[in-house]
């Protein structure tokens, strides 16, 4: 199966669409995963940030010359490390700084947030923003402003935390989820392939059925279908037994007019041969275009019905083989060499005696007009087929004196003989044509490699 046949099967387009979906949903479901993961650790890392300040603004202690004082530990062994992105720092909002007290991790430097930060508050009164650190870490913090032991300004109370490392934190989760999400996928990939090809078996085994009857294998469609399916299937063997049975009626048909005109005919022509006379020879003359009519248009019929026919399947070696037997001991005293080249298992998709006569007719013609060589060669068409079907060439080409390319079409009508000299009718290349056309079939002719005409027959094949 190509590409373009494999994207436009049922089973690809139920893949597909299923693995666009679930690959859309768990995307879908990592990014929100993430974005739920990410706002449930910030809010906790906010709760420590918020309990350090509540803890930072009880440790502070007013003294007796005016000032305030830190007292109390710290909030967390990493505010005591030096740039740990762990600060606190307690400044007065006036400019003279009356309060300036900062975590020791914050050493001699202080923090500054913008006024963009800290102007959007909660009911609380508590900013929630992030700045930078003199080393360049993101910081997550908390800002809180309130009056403090008398002070006439407002004393601005803030604490960070090193967002970085949160960060870090975050981004494994994601890249776990991904991770997990996406094995999930592939087993979800997995599980649909599954199901969706053993979903369409009975479809595969619908095809091998039809398959099997087309190369006469077998008569009807055998087994048991689910219910949606059985349906067809059923449909299917009314189909061909009623095929069947069409075909049963023509021939039957073709059988009866054949018997109900041969009398007449006869009658005719006797009784034309008993008067003698120009009358009596004229009669007799076209009765015996009548019966010359009524033989090739019953042939015909009976061509046509066979090659509708369901399930027929001929081999194609065994008659080509029987027929150059046939044909050099007709013309021993030519010595004909007549080489066979078909693989053992070519088949025709039609009735044997269809394959007989064409093959017959055209071998026929090569021999009459060979020099002493006729090849035969039969195999599988090169090529895929535009509506998907298999066929095979039959080449015969012989070392006679050939044909020139502009009496090709000519030669393949009907009753037309291009010399005399030879016997026939010539009707054998015509009837290969119309033999062939109800398969669907051509016949092309050509040059041969031998020097002398090919004839080019296509058929139906069975793989």
């Amino acid at each position: 199966m190509n590409a373009a046949r494999a994207t436009n099967s049922l089973w690809f387009r139920l893949i597909a669409s299923a693995a666009a979906v679930a690959l859309v949903l768990l995307l879908a479901a990592a990014f929100l995963l993430s974005k739920l993961f990410e706002t449930a650790v910030e809010r906790s890392f906010d709760a420590d940030l918020v309990a350090a300040l509540d803890s930072v603004s009880g440790s502070l202690q007013p003294t007796d010359g005016g000032t305030i004082e830190f007292q109390g530990e710290q909030p967390g062994a990493r505010y005591s490390t030096p740039f740990s992105g762990y600060y606190w720092q307690v400044m007065s909002t006036a400019a003279d700084k009356a309060v300036d007290i900062a975590s020791p991790s914050l050493l001699d430097l202080r923090l500054e947030a913008k006024p963009e930060d800290v102007a959007a508050r909660d009911t609380a009164g508590v900013a929630r923003f992030y700045m930078t650190d003199q080393q360049g870490v993101r910081l997550r913090a908390i800002e809180q402003r309130l009056k403090l032991f008398g002070q006439p300004d407002d004393v601005s109370f803030l604490v960070t935390g090193n967002f970085d490392a949160l960060k870090a934190e975050i981004d494994s989760f994601r890249q776990s989820a991904f991770l997990v999400l996406g094995l999930l996928g592939l087993g979800l990939l997995a599980a649909i392939f599954v199901q969706v090809r053993f979903g369409l078996r009975p479809l595969r085994d619908l095809q091998s059925g039809l398959s099997a009857i087309r190369e006469g294998k077998a008569e009807k469609m055998e087994g048991g279908y689910p219910t949606e399916i059985q349906p067809v299937a059923d449909e299917l063997n009314l189909l061909i037994q009623s095929n069947t049975e069409i075909v049963e009626r023509a021939r039957t048909q073709v059988g009866n007019l054949a018997h109900a005109l041969k009398t007449p005919l006869s009658v005719i022509a006797n009784e034309a041969r008993l008067h003698k006379g120009p009358l009596g020879d004229k009669v007799s003359e076209q009765a015996q275009v009548m019966r010359d009519q009524v033989s090739l248009y019953l042939d015909r019929a009976r061509r046509a019905a066979r090659a509708q026919t369901l399930g027929a399947v001929s081999d194609v070696e065994p008659v080509l083989q029987a027929l150059a037997r046939t044909l050099q001991r007709i013309h021993k005293d030519k010595g004909l060499a007549i080489t066979v080249y078909c693989p053992l298992d070519l088949r025709f998709r039609g009735e044997k005696q269809d394959l007989e006569e064409m093959a017959g007719n055209l071998l026929d013609n090569a021999c009459k007009w060979s020099a002493g060589l006729v090849n035969v060669t039969a195999a599988i068409a090169r090529g895929e087929s535009p509506d998907g079907r298999l066929w095979m060439d039959i080449k015969v080409g012989d070392d006679g004196p050939g044909l020139p390319a502009d009496k090709w079409d000519e030669a393949m009508k009907r009753g037309r003989r291009l010399d005399e000299t030879k016997p026939g009718s010539g009707l054998g290349l015509s009837i290969v044509v119309e033999t062939a056309a109800m398969y669907s079939g051509t016949l092309n002719l050509g040059h041969s490699d031998l020097g002398g005409l090919q004839s080019a027959l296509r058929l139906p094949a069975v793989q």
